[in-house]
């Protein structure tokens, strides 16, 4: 066991000694050792359950024989930290959480892992660790949030920040806005909707790392402690039997993750976070991949924000596993790869039947016939633009209008907001990448605005930046190269024609080759916005958008000077 090397032999007495203050029997010494990696605090809501969740693994594992011994990740909350500075530090998180659980697990020798997650880049953050350690490894969420219901109607977050821009416009009184306060978050929990935490937590089904109702089953139900305990017990299988994170994460896995993201309808943010676990489990996911896997799958569900249904229906259909099977009418999954049941994904899917063809629509009846997400391409960005295509109106999905600039979020906010924004624009927020945010904020409060205004029809968003899984509407994030570093987005004038066709996949501004040329020559790299602490570290290493934002170390001729 791995363990042995701080539980067995003569020269681990110190070691064992320790293990002793912290009150660990010569009993438990001789299980193996189970790291559960809590991600537990107070000021995520989706995280605030995870106690329970833990303690529930806890018990598991020792059924199964193990010694469970849990330490903690941080969490950052997207909703919380949205429209101010806050947001800078929500994506740089998905690092910090891979870095400090490997420190946790290299340190202390475990034998095995169990994460416990639950929202935006607290999912993908264990992920990349679990690659990149490689030691038996499972994954058990929090659990989604039940919807709010205002007024008969099924609400969620997204419907709170759009609720704001429709008090800008004049269309909801501030009585109307505190009762969706009161009611649109009715319970602990991952938001409601198919956002990025939901997202993640769905895929990790798909990739085969979780058990079958980790992304759907609500937080609030006791089928969600039973999942963990189960989770608990199955690690010591994989244990057993060294089943590990790279036997599961494979290639045909991330494609498998990537179909059912088309399916599902997913957050474009799983655009970034894909690659950047599949990079740590030494897969090259290039994204260009994502149109042609678009091209053939079928987009089956509209959850919210695209439509009426929520991540409780989903689950009450059959969940991500009944999606799957839909899929596999038509060969679209690769049905070998291994997953943490110990068997391959056809087998775990098998008599998984489609209990609500309104909510997850059969193969042979889709909402349409490509899927949820698209990559674009065009003068104004080279290297991509993504766009969660299933959530555009379709008066929208073919589109030109007026560029309106800003460079920063919160000057086209105020824009937005005070009514300097009309049909047929289409709003540019750059110099919020990666690198220029730093940080890569989410632009829910501009795409919120926008639809609460009434111009979620009229009016598309693009940015270097990147959405929440809450934004709907013609809202292109991940345009790279970004504008901190010259990219094309960074040229773009007040006025110019944008022109945007999802169909086709193409994203251009309407200006001569020349022309962009002579703008360039007058081009400067800004002073960076933040010089100093995690930001600034993280700003000179992290790569673009259309790379996963990932970090790589500086090379040694940077290294020399």
């Amino acid at each position: 066991m791995r363990s042995d090397s701080v539980k067995t032999g003569a020269a681990q007495a110190p070691h064992r000694s320790l293990f002793n203050a912290l009150g660990y029997t010569e009993e438990e010494r001789r299980r193996p050792m189970i790291g559960i990696v809590n991600s537990y605090n107070e000021i995520v809501p989706g995280h605030m359950n995870l106690d329970k969740i833990v303690e529930a693994v806890k018990i598991g594992v020792a059924m199964a024989g193990g010694m469970p011994v849990v330490f903690p990740a941080i969490a950052v909350c997207d909703g919380i930290s949205m429209g101010h500075v806050g947001m800078k530090y929500s994506l740089v998180t998905r690092d910090l959480i891979a870095d400090s659980t490997e420190c946790m697990a290299m340190a202390h020798g475990f034998d095995g892992l169990v994460c416990v997650p639950n929202c935006d880049k607290n999912v993908p953050g264990l992920l990349m660790a679990a690659a990149r350690l490689n030691i038996p490894t499972i994954f058990i969420s929090g659990g989604p949030m039940l919807a709010g219901r205002v007024h008969g109607r099924k609400r969620s977050l997204s419907s709170m920040f759009e609720a704001v821009g429709s008090v800008a416009a004049g269309t909801m009184t501030m009585e109307e806005l505190s009762e969706f306060e009161e009611k649109v978050c009715p319970t602990c929990g991952s938001c409601s909707g198919m956002y990025t935490a939901n997202s993640m937590n769905c895929l990790t089904e798909a990739i085969g790392m979780g058990l079958k109702g980790n992304g759907t089953i609500p937080a609030v139900y006791s089928e969600r402690i039973r999942l963990a305990k189960h989770a608990g017990m199955k690690i010591m299988e994989l244990v057993e039997k060294n089943i590990k994170p790279r036997d599961i994460m494979t290639e045909k896995a991330f494609l498998n993750a990537l179909t059912v993201d088309m399916a599902l309808g997913c957050s474009t943010n799983s655009m970034l976070h894909l690659p950047a676990i599949a990079r740590e489990a030494g897969v090259d996911l290039n994204l260009e991949i994502a149109n042609e896997l678009s091209a053939k799958t079928p987009n089956l569900c509209h959850l919210a924000p695209a439509g009426p249904t929520y991540i409780e229906d989903l689950n009450e259909a059959g969940g991500v596993y009944a999606v799957m099977n839909e899929l596999a009418q038509k060969e679209l999954l690769y049905l070998d790869c291994m997953t943490v049941t110990g068997s391959a994904i056809g087998e775990n899917i098998k008599g998984c039947v489609n209990k609500n063809p309104e909510v997850i629509r059969p193969i042979h009846r889709p909402y349409s016939e490509t899927g949820g997400i698209a990559i674009l391409k065009g003068n104004l960005a080279p290297d991509s633009g993504v766009v969660k295509r299933s959530a555009v109106a379709p008066e929208m999905l073919v589109h030109q209008g007026p560029a309106r600039v800003f460079d920063c979020e919160e000057d086209a906010i105020e824009a937005i907001k005070s009514g300097k924004i009309k049909a047929g624009d289409v709003v540019v927020i750059r110099y919020e990448g990666p690198k220029g945010g730093p940080g890569m904020r989410e632009m829910l409060n501009p795409t919120s605005a926008i639809a609460g205004m009434g111009l979620g029809s009229s009016v598309a968003l693009i940015t270097d930046g990147r959405f929440s899984g809450a934004s709907r509407g013609a809202s292109i994030g991940h345009v790279s190269p970004e504008a901190a570093v010259g990219g094309p987005i960074a040229l773009v004038e007040e006025g110019d024609i944008i022109s945007i066709n999802i169909p086709e996949n193409k994203l251009d501004v309407l200006v001569s080759e020349e022309e962009l040329a002579e703008r360039r020559k007058n081009w400067r790299p800004r002073e960076p916005k933040i010089t100093t602490g995690y930001l600034s570290r993280y700003r000179e290493l992290v790569t673009s958008g259309n790379q996963g934002a990932v970090l790589e170390a500086p090379s040694k001729k940077e290294t020399a000077h």
